[in-house]
């Protein structure tokens, strides 16, 4: 969870690094419960079959494993159930005496709960009960002991930390950013902060606030494209167009379904057609950049939402990340861009001149 905690930060805050607002900004992003699964599987539930084995006594006569966990929502707190299997016994004569054999399941409540710093996501446990094979609950006194002090800490000990993310993140921004960013992209991530956690029926809704750069001059409506303008970004195009193609190719390699790579090759054929004329003169009041991304997230957000739950914990996550950045740019623009970010042609054709100065810039021999 932590590596997704920081690559959904680094684009997020990548698309706000030219800010033209100063101020707090809150960014709100949701870690649905097959999300928080995975970080379970990840970081805990590492063997095989998705167990735990969170306490023995080196000999395999006595021990605590859990497998199998399933994540919901209830009542404003993380629902987690696993199988578990208990035993104590004795080594006796190079053999185990079993003394108590126990299998069941574990139901706890976790709370999400941000640290004093409000830097660490974590879920300490609330409630712990555990039930038989009949589901009557447990009434050992040994085992639920071995509960609350083994297996509760250890389920609340799976943590977002933003402290062990904000060197990538940082490392991530400056790595695609204009060297006189750094200062900003420094104060950035430093002031990077959850401002709240809640639980709700399909996952914890998190809000991660930094300060926003110093308010600078608003920028003035950008001219349509030359016709030299126009041919050199025909140039970059080509290259965007052929790294879209491939990317297309690897999601629908992802995809269970064709539908999902229908869909993506035909918003990339959009595409063509609606910048080639936002960067032209058009009409202000039938925007071609603003109906295209409108159009195109309408489509493609349910289909991507569907796929990442269904992949393995790596790709799930890097689709959720595109999910959670595209969110965040259509709330910003529906309030009025005030970050400077502006889904339309003015905006397309600033960030189209800003790509081919740098690219021109790259061009130019070293001195």
């Amino acid at each position: 969870m932590n590596k997704y905690c920081a690559i959904t930060v680094s684009s997020l805050l990548m698309l706000l690094a030219n800010s033209a607002s100063a101020g707090s900004v809150s960014l709100p992003i949701q870690l649905d419960y097959s999300l928080i699964k995975k970080a379970l599987v990840s970081q805990l539930f590492t063997g095989q079959n998705h167990s735990a084995q969170l306490w023995n006594d080196k000999h395999g006569c006595s021990f605590l494993n859990l497998a199998n966990p399933k994540v919901s929502g209830e009542k404003g707190q993380v629902r987690l159930l696993n199988d578990v299997q208990a035993q104590f016994g004795t080594r006796l004569g190079g053999e185990c005496l079993t003394v108590l054999k126990w299998d069941g399941v574990l139901e706890t409540f976790q709370q999400p709960t941000l640290s004093s710093d409000h830097s660490v996501l974590s879920l300490p446990v609330t409630k712990a009960i555990a039930y038989d094979q009949k589901g009557h609950q447990l009434t050992i006194d040994k085992l639920q002991d071995l509960i609350k002090k083994v297996a509760a800490p250890k389920l609340a000990d799976i943590k977002v930390d933003l402290n062990k993310s904000r060197g990538d993140i940082e490392k991530t921004l400056t790595s695609f950013l204009p060297k006189e960013n750094v200062p900003n992209i420094k104060t950035m991530v430093n002031t990077l902060a959850f401002s709240s956690a809640e639980a709700n029926d399909t996952g914890v809704a998190v809000k991660l606030a930094f300060d926003a750069p110093a308010n600078v001059a608003p920028k003035k409506p950008a001219a349509a494209f030359t016709e030299a303008e126009m041919k050199q970004w025909q140039a970059s195009w080509k290259e965007w167009d052929a790294f879209l193609t491939r990317a297309i190719k690897q999601a629908s390699h992802d995809a269970p379904t064709p539908e999902l790579r229908k869909t993506l090759t035909g918003i990339l054929a959009e595409s063509r057609t609606a910048f080639q004329a936002g960067l032209k003169n058009h009409d202000p009041n039938n925007d071609p950049v603003r109906v295209f991304f409108t159009h195109t997230w309408q489509q493609l957000a349910p289909q991507l939402r569907t796929l990442a739950k269904e992949l393995p914990e790596a790709q799930g996550l890097r689709y959720a990340t595109f999910i959670a950045a595209t969110d965040v740019i259509y709330e910003l623009d529906k309030i009025g861009a005030p970050l400077g970010l502006e889904l339309s042609s003015n905006g397309l054709r600033q960030l189209a001149r800003l790509l081919i100065a740098s690219k021109q810039q790259k061009a130019k021999p070293n001195p």
